[in-house]
């Protein structure tokens, strides 16, 4: 018995590149989704305008939790095929 390494490496590397992937972009989506959370009065970007409009927001973070999903997607159709 004998062990695959390079095919072992090519599994890893894009293991942690896709969970890296996913990470990031559940994280632009959260990012995109604050941006339809009001300021507080006080705080320290009182009066600055926001980065992000609440829909460009909400545009973003449905981009990205629509890309996860396909990429969820194809990897539960890889394991079942």
């Amino acid at each position: 018995m004998s062990i695959a390494w390079e095919s072992l490496l090519v599994v890893c590397v894009v293991s942690l590149a896709v969970g890296v992937a996913v990470v990031s972009l559940v994280a632009f989506a959260l990012v995109g989704l604050s941006a339809r959370a009001p300021k507080p009065v006080g705080g320290p970007d009182d009066g600055a305008p926001p980065p992000l409009g609440p829909a460009a927001g909400t545009a973003v973070a449905s981009l990205c939790l629509l890309a996860v999903a396909a990429i969820v997607g194809y990897g539960l159709y890889v394991i079942v095929a």
